[in-house]
């Protein structure tokens, strides 16, 4: 028997693509085969975010894409993830068409989904083992782990928790089960990912979760590195600093503070204000030298007048954040924030966006010249796609699709099936990316 091709596309973040890869997976199990291209596939199957209007519109606009392919040359088209848990029955409505409807609690499932074939919802957020099949879609040396699924916090901004319920840990012991195999297939860099990775283990009882969890994987001795994503502030605990501090671990955080003013914290439900989120900073630079530090704001929540902006964009200066990322207000139903109403207009948000932008492109850039004339290791993800002569890379301090990279003179022996590590000296950087040269052998061990 010969299966249908598919073509799985993914929006969103880092979590859904580990959902996609075990979607793909549990397919392969099945004989499907896949394909890259939409117009060459019999299945096609979106992995939608629903966190934000613009991730929804970007989902709408995909969807209406692949109808209109559908009623060209026929085939079946699945949408799948948080815009469908979020609004099932509005989407069913608007786009009758779409064959299959696969929420968060029902990734398991897709095999008979994309069979067109009925099938019990789930209950709660479809978490990920060990034992679930993965297609790795991530470049060779490195993979996404999935260590939970949902969140407890209660931010007034957020659609999370209503969309995937509370926070709810794996065991540590299949998750290292898992980081084993993983290294067995070659990847040398495990990024740890969850709403919030610091909060790993709170929901079974364990303090300092995290910490022991690290503790378990630097002894996986095919692993080079060990990264996670996000860090809640409060949760930066003396215990997960000092697992840090292992050679593997990588020394680099990312900690979305979300603003500075006290009066917009609070009614964000956040817990850190400008004051204490320094004195945190300045803590962890003090224990763990050389640090890359990250942070994401929201600018346009409601009540931020001129004087909270101003808050934000002096905590930005005075905080030096390695790398950045800035996001407009979205006003979302369902949300504790939705009753405050959408009070700054939206140019405003995008000239205090600009703002805060033009304000970390200065503080990349000299956090980028510091490297100029060292030599760092570095991670190979492959040629350049913009120009073959040159790969791409990360250092320790950059995270893989949200950073900035190193771009390196490609070696004329250059092979892909060499060891992904490497030594790389910088020779000069830009605002937010490195260049360099290999100084190492090892690509061609």
């Amino acid at each position: 028997m010969i299966h249908p091709a598919v073509a799985l596309i993914t929006f969103g973040c880092a979590k859904n693509l580990v959902d996609s890869e075990v979607m793909l997976g549990l397919l392969a199990r099945s004989g499907y085969r896949f394909v890259s291209d939409p117009e060459r596939a019999d299945i096609v199957i979106l992995n939608t975010c629903g966190f934000i209007r613009p991730s929804r519109d970007e989902a709408d606009s995909a969807i209406a894409e692949a109808l209109a392919r559908k009623r060209r040359r026929g085939g079946t088209v699945v949408v799948a993830g948080c815009y469908v848990q979020r609004s099932r029955d509005a989407l069913r409505l608007r786009y009758p068409d779409v064959d299959a409807w696969v929420g968060v609690c029902d990734f398991d499932k897709i095999v008979a989904a994309v069979r067109t074939e009925r099938f019990r919802p789930g209950s709660r957020a479809f978490l990920c083992g060990h034992d679930s099949p993965r297609v790795l879609s991530t470049p060779r040396g490195w993979a996404y782990l999935k260590v939970s699924e949902g969140c407890s916090h209660e931010c007034a901004f957020c659609a999370i928790p209503a969309i995937k319920g509370p926070y709810r840990s794996r065991s540590v012991s299949s998750i290292v089960r898992e980081a084993e195999s993983l290294a067995a297939r070659g990847v040398r860099e495990i990024v740890l990912i969850s709403q919030d990775t610091t909060f790993f283990g709170r929901d079974r009882g364990r303090t300092d979760g995290l910490a022991a969890l690290l503790g378990r994987l630097v002894r996986i001795e095919e692993l080079a590195w060990i990264r996670f994503l996000y860090g809640y502030p409060g949760e930066i605990s003396d215990g997960l600093l000092e697992a840090m501090a292992h050679p593997k671990v990588c020394r680099y955080l990312d900690i979305p503070f979300q603003h500075a003013d006290p009066g917009i914290v609070r009614r964000m439900r956040r817990t850190f204000s400008a004051e204490r989120a320094l004195r945190l900073i300045e803590k962890i630079r003090r224990r763990l030298p050389g640090v890359s530090l990250r942070t994401s704001v929201i600018v346009g929540f409601p009540g931020e007048g001129g004087r909270e902006f101003e808050r934000l964009a002096a905590f930005v200066r005075q905080a030096r954040f390695d790398h950045l990322g800035v996001f407009t207000y979205s006003r979302e139903e369902g949300t504790p924030a939705y009753g405050l109403g959408d009070r700054v207009p939206q140019a405003t948000k995008e000239r205090r966006r600009e703002r805060i932008l033009q304000i970390q492109a200065g503080l990349s850039t000299a956090s980028a010249a510091r490297f100029v004339g060292r030599t760092v290791e570095t991670i190979i993800e492959g040629p350049w796609e913009a120009s073959r002569r040159l790969l791409v890379g990360r250092t320790r301090g950059q995270a893989p699709e949200v950073d900035g990279v190193v771009l390196i003179d490609r070696p004329p022996a250059w092979t892909d099936l060499g060891e992904p590590m490497t030594e790389v000296e910088i020779t000069h950087s830009d605002v937010y990316d490195l260049h360099g040269r290999i100084i190492s052998d090892r690509l061609s061990r």
